[in-house]
């Protein structure tokens, strides 16, 4: 029977005594990073070291000083995920500035806080791959799409979270993110694709998205079908029009989108291509190739 455990600075503990204090930044202020990714046959993480090496850039990038090494942290998340003993885990690293006084000051905080949290894995219901999803495109703003916190996974994600309400109050399962050109970025927590004639299209770094590990698997298993795969900018227009769309994460692999604002797309079903990469992205991942 699985459980969840949470290491805390490198102490395990059981969740109901997992604790951190108030002053934290990332409780304050959104002041943390963090990566989430999710285990194949039991304890293997699939592209642990792409998500990890992402946190380490991302915590560089937003000036937090990553507190272990990442093979102490490795080591960290594998004896969390031991503890747990869960059939499959969900596993969400995050890593903050650490406590200090109220004050924005970022020198005040000195002692970066690491938690690890380990939680049986809530596997998507089947029902999404085989009959696809709606999606809803909302305009936001969020704290990283400028500056040099641009393309940086941080913890502050209540933009993403009010667009998502809002896409579940039309009824859509995901929120497309637009930007302040009108362009398409990503979803609400996933990497959003178009096909059009056999050719996968996708908005590149540069528009500022959060580049997903499992868009860049999703890439490689692309290349192994000898399917294209073309970075570009896209608008509404390019998703309404598509012969396919649908959205990659870590956590739900590769879903079919089948309706964009209530628009079918096609014919309203999953995709030849997106069918296709589902079953050799997770191939891969099962095979610990990604």
């Amino acid at each position: 029977m699985g459980q969840t455990k949470v290491s805390i600075d490198g102490v395990v503990r059981d969740e109901q005594d997992a604790v951190i204090s108030v002053f934290d930044r990332g409780f304050l202020y959104g002041d943390s990073v963090f990566e989430v990714m999710r285990t194949y046959g039991g304890s293997r993480l699939c592209g642990e070291t792409d998500h990890l090496e992402r946190l380490y850039e991302s915590a560089r990038r937003v000036l937090i000083k990553m507190p272990v090494s990442m093979d102490v942290l490795r080591k960290e998340i594998a004896t969390t995920i031991e503890q747990a003993g869960n059939d499959e885990s969900y596993v969400r690293i995050v890593v903050t500035r650490g406590s200090g006084p109220l004050t924005y000051d970022l020198s005040t905080a000195t002692q970066p806080s690491r938690v690890i949290v380990v939680t049986p894995l809530a596997v998507p219901d089947p029902i999404l791959y085989e009959q696809g999803v709606s999606v809803s495109l909302v305009r936001v703003n969020r704290p990283t799409d400028c500056g040099t916190a641009v393309g940086v996974k941080a913890s502050n994600y209540l933009a993403n979270l009010l667009a998502l309400h809002e896409a579940r109050s039309r009824g859509a399962y995901e929120a497309i993110i637009l930007g302040s050109s009108g362009a398409v970025l990503e979803g609400a927590s996933s990497n959003v694709f178009a096909a059009h004639g056999g050719v996968i299209r996708t908005p590149p770094p540069e528009a500022g998205i959060l580049v997903g590990i499992t868009r860049q698997a999703v890439e490689r298993s692309a290349n192994a079908l000898n399917v294209n795969f073309v970075e570009t900018a896209l608008f509404p227009s390019d998703l309404y029009s598509a012969d396919e769309v649908f959205i990659t994460s870590s956590i739900r692999e590769v879903v079919p989108v089948v309706r964009v604002d209530g628009k079918s797309i096609a014919n309203g079903h999953p995709g030849p291509i997106t069918v296709r990469l589902h079953a050799e992205y997770r191939k891969l991942a099962q095979a610990n190739a990604l």
